[in-house]
């Protein structure tokens, strides 16, 4: 199972105290789960502040961090509009980035996303596109660069278990009915992460897993760390019957 760690993204210690924050932390966390099995890790950069940014100096920090502990990780981060002011600063960031994440995420519920992920090809970062709903898919499947994805990101907003399975399996049907053939990879947050990663391995998608996604175990006990819940993940495959 290809499983990305996603170690952050807007949680805070208050949440829970061994959400990774700053660059050392964020290395250690990055050595940590591709130890404990994850494939590649997804990161959200903070400011001083503590608040998510995506400015060229705050992300290089932390990648240089990040290489100098685990030399080899296949390291990515958002290109969210929570991280900046707009479409418009986002892509002047984005253009402004001096050391570069191996891929970035671009959102297509979100307003400039063609233009963000033509940039990152552009750049020569490897892009991942996200959908949210199925309102979304059409955007994506219009885009110049649907076919330089690395893999596909299918990120149901419900909050009941049962229905976010099932909208990601539908934005699924509608992305290959298209004739899209790169991965798709599953993730859910909070009470559908397991659920939706139990579905991302039952249809063989690639998964994800972290605190950004949730705090919990499947057994709802509080994970010790990322690498907690990327060891739990890899135990998913024998615990899910095939179809």
């Amino acid at each position: 199972m290809f499983l990305k760690a996603a170690v952050n993204g807007g949680r805070s210690k208050t949440e829970h105290p061994a959400v990774p924050l700053t660059p050392r932390e964020l290395a250690a966390d990055t050595a940590a789960v591709l130890a404990a099995g994850a494939d590649v890790v997804h990161l959200h950069v903070r400011d001083r502040d503590g608040g998510q940014t995506i400015e060229p100096g705050a992300l290089a920090e932390v990648l240089r961090e990040v290489r100098a502990v685990a030399p080899g990780a296949v390291v990515g981060t958002t290109t969210g509009l929570w991280t900046c002011s707009g479409p418009e600063e986002r892509y002047d960031l984005v253009k402004s980035w001096d050391v570069l994440p191996d891929f970035a995420s671009v959102a297509f519920s979100e307003e400039g996303a063609a233009e963000t992920a033509s940039l990152v090809v552009a750049r020569g970062m490897v892009l991942e596109s996200a959908v949210w709903s199925l309102d979304d898919v059409p955007a994506l499947l219009a885009s110049p660069t649907l076919g330089a994805n690395v893999r596909i990101l299918i990120e149901p907003m419900d909050e009941d278990p049962d229905t976010a399975v099932d909208h990601a399996r539908a934005m699924a049907g509608r992305i290959r009915a298209a004739g899209v053939t790169c991965p798709l990879l599953y993730h859910g947050e909070a009470d559908t992460t397991w659920p939706v990663l139990a579905a991302a391995v039952e249809d063989g998608h690639q998964a994800r897993i972290g605190f950004e996604d949730g705090l919990h175990l499947p057994d709802g006990a509080l994970a010790r760390d990322n690498a907690d819940l990327v060891r739990a993940a890899l135990l998913v495959p024998e615990l899910t019957p095939p179809r």
